[in-house]
């Protein structure tokens, strides 16, 4: 299965970091390093805070590989 997006939420953010994880809606924690997220328009994030997280579940291990803002276009 090709790599696709989903909507998830922030689980946990180190800051410090900028790895965390997110817990998508069928309640799967999957882990995110800060190549994840830095080269959108994320500045910062927060637990609670809903995204659209792209996966490859057939990657070993899961991870997410980029992420944004639900209201932003993921562009497929």
């Amino acid at each position: 299965m090709a790599a696709s997006w989903t909507q998830a939420t922030v689980h946990v953010f180190h800051e410090t970091r900028g790895s965390g994880s997110v817990i998508t809606d069928q309640g799967v924690v999957i882990p995110f390093e800060p190549s994840a997220w830095e080269p959108g328009a994320l500045r910062t994030m927060r637990p609670g805070q809903r995204l659209q997280v792209l996966v490859d579940p057939d990657a070993s291990p899961v991870v997410v590989s980029a992420m944004t803002l639900v209201t932003f276009p993921t562009n497929g």
